[in-house]
C-alpha cells in the first residue's frame, strides 16, 4: 500500500491527473455551494410562511451554517461520485504510465455508467452512514470510538468505490462480484487509507485522486503477484 501511495503521489503532476483533480474540485464545489443556496432560498420561503421580519434572514442564516455543516460531512461523498465520473482519465495515465500493456484489453467506462456508478457510491455512502448514525452517537461517550467507526464504516465503502473504478474496466460485469469477493481485505486496507487521507486538511482536496491512482496499481499489483 505504501509503494501504491508513493507512486500515485509521484504522478500528481501529471497534466491528466491534474487536470481531473482540478475538474473535479471544481464539479464538487459547484454541487455543494448550490446545496447551500438551496437551503438559503428553502429556509426563507419556508420561514416567510410562518414568521416575518428579520426572522426570514435569520433563517437564510442558519440554513447555510447547516449547509456548511452538511458540505464538511458530505464533502467525501460528493467528492467520490464526482470522481467516479473522471475517474478513468486518471486510472487511463496511471495505466499508461506503470502498466502499458494493459491497455490493449481495457475498455473504456461509458458516461452513463461512469455516472451511475457515482450515484451508487454516494448513495451508499449516504444511506450506511444514516443508519450507522445510533452507533456513531452510541460511540460518543468513549470519546474516540466514533470517529473509529465512521473511519472503519468509510473505509470499507471506500475500498468497494475504489476497487470498482479500476476493476470495471478490465472485468465484464458478471466477473465483478466474484473479483470483489476474493479483494476485500486489501480494498479494505485502501479505503482505510483514503479514508485517512480524507480527515487531513488540504490533503483531503487530493484524496479522491489519489484514491483513484492508488486502486489502479492494487487491482494491477495483484494481477503481477
Amino acid at each position: 500500500m505504501m509503494r501504491a501511495f508513493f507512486l500515485s503521489l509521484g504522478q500528481l503532476g501529471d497534466s491528466r491527473i491534474a487536470a481531473v483533480f482540478l475538474k473535479s474540485l471544481a464539479l464538487t464545489a459547484v454541487l455543494l455551494v448550490a446545496l447551500g443556496v438551496g437551503l438559503w432560498f428553502g429556509a426563507e420561503n419556508l420561514a416567510a410562511h410562518y414568521v416575518s421580519g428579520d426572522m426570514k434572514t435569520l433563517a437564510g442564516a442558519a440554513a447555510v451554517l447547516v449547509a456548511l455543516a452538511l458540505g464538511w460531512l458530505l464533502f467525501r461523498t460528493v467528492a467520490i461520485a464526482v470522481m467516479d465520473i473522471f475517474a478513468d482519465d486518471v486510472v487511463v495515465a496511471v495505466e499508461r504510465k506503470h502498466y502499458p500493456a494493459v491497455l490493449d484489453t481495457a475498455r473504456n467506462i461509458p458516461l452513463t455508467r461512469s455516472i451511475g456508478m457515482g450515484l451508487g457510491a454516494a448513495g451508499r455512502a449516504i444511506l450506511v452512514n444514516l443508519l450507522m448514525s445510533p452507533v456513531y452517537l452510541t460511540l460518543l461517550i468513549t470519546g474516540v470510538g466514533t470517529p473509529i467507526a465512521f473511519i472503519l464504516v468509510n473505509g470499507w465503502l471506500l475500498g468497494r468505490d475504489l476497487g470498482d473504478m479500476v476493476a470495471a474496466r478490465h472485468l465484464p460485469r458478471e466477473a465483478m462480484r466474484g473479483w470483489r469477493a476474493t479483494t476485500r481485505g486489501p480494498r479494505f486496507v485502501l479505503g482505510l487509507a483514503v479514508a485517512g487521507l480524507f480527515v487531513v486538511p488540504i490533503v483531503n482536496l487530493l484524496a479522491p485522486v489519489l484514491g483513484a491512482a492508488m486502486a489502479t496499481h492494487l487491482f494491477h499489483g495483484r494481477k503481477r503477484s
